[in-house]
């Protein structure tokens, strides 16, 4: 109290000196008086005092070299030959450059995937369980069939289409095989690592920082020198992947793949949910693990899709036709 009834006179007394001073005095004087001046009003005028928020989690965090990042995720994918998996799908399509969102209804799915690189993936019609859509991938073509609108799309993994009237077309096997199963780090790849932190909230909603690493993937290039390749961003708090950011060739987020909810299945550990954003074609697609196979034995016929008979066929990288005659597949799912 003492201190804001000298502030509060000294401001007075300043106010009606000040005008004096700065007629008969120099400016720089008058400066120099108000500097002078400032701590003393401050002290019960200027000054507030005020809680430190709290910025940092408090979890206890473990630490791992550069190396023991890269064996992890080395590791990790030695040990998975195949998975074979029932999932709860989650799909939402559009964006900005739909200019809206369509959430779609959770569906029941199953995924077969087998190293190097081969994905087949069945979704089902809430209710009535027929097949919403079926595709698959060998690694380097794909084939996409969409019953409920009678299309069949095939092409080279690599050819990229944003079909907003038909938003299931812009799905690609391999990009889901790519998420689901993070690559080894190899060479000609090089990777470095970032100290970084994410950003968390706690029980009341309060942002809160929280350490993490970034294993940086570079692609070394002969013709066009080294590129970005991924991000893969490990929680302290396990030392798990809980984010991987796969880029392409112009630098461009292609694929956004969030790990949660770890548990051992058949002794590997592995992400219970899986959320996949592929912001260019603008869907995103999120698998939750019912039932989860590692290392199951699959066939090579497990990864054929036939041509059904009277489908639209789409030929992504050819010519397109429609209502190709085909003799019909029946299969039980």
């Amino acid at each position: 109290m003492l201190c804001i009834l000298l502030g509060r006179g000294i401001l007075k007394y300043f106010r009606r000196s000040f005008y004096i001073l700065i007629r008969r005095t120099p400016l720089l004087q008058a400066l120099i008086l108000l500097l002078a001046v400032l701590p003393a009003i401050g002290c019960g005028v200027f000054l507030r005092t005020r809680p430190v928020e709290e910025q940092y989690s408090k979890a206890p965090l473990l630490t791992a070299t550069q190396q023991e990042l890269i064996d992890s995720v080395n590791q990790q994918a030695a040990k998975i030959g195949s998975l074979q998996a029932t999932v709860d799908i989650d799909t939402s399509a559009g964006g900005v450059k739909k200019g809206q969102v369509t959430d779609y209804k959770e569906i029941r799915g199953y995924v077969l995937a087998r190293t190097p690189a081969m994905l087949h993936m069945v979704g089902l019609l809430p209710i009535v369980r027929t097949t919403a859509f079926d595709m698959v991938s060998n690694g380097q073509d794909f084939k996409l069939w969409i019953p409920p609108k009678n299309r069949f799309v095939m092409g080279r993994n690599e050819v990229q289409t944003t079909n907003t009237s038909q938003p299931l077309e812009n799905i690609r096997p391999q990009n889901i095989y790519d998420a689901l199963l993070i690559r080894p780090i190899v060479p000609p790849e090089r990777a470095l690592v970032e100290n970084s932190y994410e950003i968390l909230h706690d029980a009341k909603g309060h942002p809160i920082l929280q350490e993490d690493y970034v294993l940086l993937v570079i692609r070394m290039d002969g013709d066009t020198g080294p590129a970005l390749s991924r991000k893969i961003v490990f929680s302290r708090t396990d030392l798990k992947p809980h984010q991987q950011l796969i880029f392409d060739d112009k630098g461009n987020v292609s694929t956004d793949a969030r790990y949660a909810n770890y548990k051992d299945y058949d002794g590997v550990n592995f992400a219970s949910r899986i959320e996949i954003k592929r912001p260019q074609e603008e869907y995103d697609i999120t698998l939750n693990m019912l039932k989860l196979e590692i290392n199951k034995p699959l066939k090579d016929e497990q990864f054929v899709l036939e041509q059904p008979a009277g489908a639209d066929v789409v030929h992504l990288d050819g010519p397109q036709s429609s209502s190709v005659k085909v003799p019909s597949v029946d299969r039980e799912r």
